[in-house]
């Protein structure tokens, strides 16, 4: 598309981000092309500039520049035999309108300058056109479990509005440096993007802060191993970018095999395990019919962490916040 448009957003469409809105019109684009061209102030939302995480709604009006053209047919996103099966051995649950995988730890859902392998990418199992599934949240590469996507663009646009407006609920396992007190609770910190060295991090911020974005993390202690390492169920209310690694981290306990946020003592109890992060379950509106509730198995990277402290993943409540819910 060699041509600046302007296009108004439409209806189904609400509060979707507006890098996903790109991407269900021009799946070529990659998450970095998006991102320079909405950082550049090339687009624009109702005149003004934006980021990519900004939610969109009907009605809006977003200036379009002009795009790189998209590889030529068969060509794009092209995977062989092999990738099909390993997306498609992913798979823990499947209908006309929802595809959900049990993302592994180290595989990135979306590509950039230096990502060649990734969830997107292997979406192609599935076809192209309207045959290929829409992501509508994210996970971080390093963090296994459950993800969820669209099979058309209705059910895409209704799982992101789910997201978006907070009907869902994500219980994820983690195992973290030493024992939380009080064992369960709503942590309330506010997390801003900040340069630290010569990388970025989401940090804790004053309220007042402009750049300040609300997180709320709910949690509870499932089990302890000694006065070392605690598994948690960790429920993020809010979703921002690394929020839960964050929150602990603030807490004084970050997850065990986190090379971003941690401590010289949880790098050291951590050694050789990769992060401790899993999505466990998932639980949201079906986009035409009822509630998914949606669980993944737990990864290798998590077994590796369990069998080190000696936690059986059978002995979870299943319910973990159910109790506090009833408060």
């Amino acid at each position: 598309m060699r041509e600046v448009r302007t296009i108004t957003v439409g209806a189904g469409e609400e509060a979707v981000r507006l890098d996903r809105w790109f991407r269900r019109r021009w799946p070529h684009l990659n998450q970095g092309q998006l991102a320079k061209l909405i950082r550049s102030g090339q687009v624009r939302l109702n005149g003004g500039r934006a980021k990519p995480e900004t939610r969109v709604n009907p009605g809006d009006q977003i200036r379009v520049p002009p795009l790189p053209d998209p590889p030529p047919p068969g060509e794009r996103n092209k995977i062989d035999s092999r990738d099909a099966a390993f997306a498609k051995s992913l798979v823990i649950y499947e209908d006309e309108e929802v595809l959900a995988l049990n993302k592994p730890s180290g595989l990135a859902v979306q590509g950039g300058t230096k990502t060649i392998n990734h969830v997107d990418r292997l979406l192609s199992a599935w076809g192209e056109g309207l045959e290929r599934p829409r992501l509508v949240h994210r996970l971080d590469r390093d963090t296994s479990g459950v993800l969820v996507l669209g099979k058309t663009p209705g059910a895409a646009a209704k799982l992101a509005g789910a997201f978006a407006k907070r009907r869902t609920e994500k219980h994820y396992w983690a195992l973290v440096h030493g024992l939380p007190k009080p064992s369960e609770g709503v942590l309330e910190l506010p997390l801003v993007k900040r340069g630290v060295g010569d990388r970025e991090m989401m940090t804790p911020a004053d309220p007042k802060d402009p750049d300040a974005e609300t997180a709320e993390t709910e949690f509870v202690t499932l089990a302890r191993a000694a006065d070392k390492v605690a598994w948690m169920a960790l429920w993020p209310h809010t979703g921002r970018t690394h929020q839960l690694r964050a929150h602990m981290l603030a807490i004084g306990h970050p997850i065990l095999g986190d090379p971003k946020y941690n401590t010289e003592a949880s790098s050291e109890i951590s050694g050789e395990l990769k992060l401790q992060l899993h999505a466990r379950r998932l639980v949201l509106p079906h986009p035409s019919r009822g509630l998914l509730i949606l669980e993944a198995p737990v990864s290798r990277e998590m077994k590796a962490g369990f069998a080190r402290f000696g936690f059986d993943e059978h002995e979870a409540d299943p319910e973990p916040f159910a109790k506090r819910k009833k408060r």
